[in-house]
């Protein structure tokens, strides 16, 4: 039954809706489904990750392209009848949703695997400090309070920043090279372009560099540890304020205020962030050679990871929308 599993299953691959559900007829009638799924399930993962897919990255591609269930499926850690048990799902149509999954694995191109981000002898982010920084962006994201969550935001940021300066210095104590990592986050449905503007302008404030893959749902940051860390905790945080500030008041508005809302909500930021962390880094002398040698990993890995990049431009359309998107920002500012 395994065998022909595997069969039906490639021919779903290649096929449409209808060898889907042969395939799910053949799954859901094995007596040991579990087992054939189970190892169906390990060889795909374990192909993808030939390609350069890590398991969050599947299990956020099951979502943008499939739905809530699947990423549930993708993410599960016990078998596909406990699955369809906590789901109340009959097998056929647990079966369905399993052979659905596996053929957006089997489809996926190749993309560039991913580097460890921390070299010996640099220390990571505590997670005394990692839970005080959540702690601070979670204040400033709930609090209706502009100037509170502003002094909030900036308090983290200030940790974050002040953090990636002791590595910084750490790592220039080395002898060792300072490499750099990356680290994939998604940029999700609607306005990716302008959501990826924003991490690229929190990236470029925190010493790193974005690299948007719009067709796959996220951009590729190269940076050092620590300096990841803090583009992805204040990414999150900023788009969770973006999207309050900009809900705040009137509930209908056009596409084109939103986006624009956006693209200048993340000008703005990337202005006051690189403010910031210029102010940051003036406080502390001799800081300059560490930081070059940071820049140079950063450039170097990104071009190996990235050898060819286009550049996209985004337009604003609706002034009001603009408008309001800096005035967002200017409450959100973290200098």
């Amino acid at each position: 039954m395994e065998e022909n599993f595997g069969d039906v299953l490639a021919r779903a691959v290649r096929g449409g809706a209808d060898d889907v559900d042969v395939a799910a007829s053949v799954l859901a009638a094995a007596a040991d489904w579990d087992a054939v799924a189970a190892r169906s399930a390990e060889g795909a993962v374990r192909d993808c990750g030939r390609r350069g897919w890590q398991p969050q990255d599947l299990v956020r591609m099951a979502a943008r392209e499939l739905g809530p269930l699947h990423q549930r499926l993708a993410a599960a850690e016990g078998g596909l009848g406990a699955f369809a048990r906590a789901e109340r799902l009959d097998r056929f149509s647990a079966a369905t949703a399993y052979v659905e999954l596996l053929c957006l694995y089997a489809r996926l191109p190749a993309i560039p695997a991913l580097l460890a981000a921390a070299p010996p002898g640099e220390a990571a982010a505590p997670p005394k400090m990692l839970a005080r920084i959540r702690a601070l962006l979670a204040k400033a994201e709930s609090t209706g309070y502009p100037d509170e969550a502003e002094a909030l935001s900036a308090k983290a940021q200030h940790l974050m920043a002040r953090h990636s300066i002791d590595a910084a210095l750490l790592a220039a104590s080395h002898e060792h090279p300072d490499a750099a990592g990356a680290r994939r986050i998604g940029v999700d449905r609607p306005y990716e372009g302008a959501k990826a503007l924003l991490l690229d302008a929190v990236a470029e404030a925190n010493r790193c560099q974005s690299v948007w893959s719009s067709e796959l749902g996220f951009s590729t940051v190269v940076g050092h540890a620590p300096d990841l860390d803090a583009v992805e905790l204040l990414y999150t945080s900023l788009l969770v304020q973006a999207d309050r500030a900009l809900h705040r008041g009137r509930t209908s508005r056009s596409r084109d205020f939103r986006e624009s809302f956006l693209i200048a909500y993340a000008s703005r930021i990337r202005a006051r962030l690189t403010a910031a962390t210029a102010e940051e880094e003036s406080a502390t002398p001799g800081l300059l050679p560490a930081l070059v040698s940071r820049a140079l990993a950063v450039e170097d890995t990104t071009r190996r990871l990235f050898p060819t990049t286009t550049t996209s431009r985004l337009k604003a359309r609706d002034a009001a929308g603009w408008q309001h998107g800096e005035d967002a920002a200017d409450s959100a500012r973290l200098r």
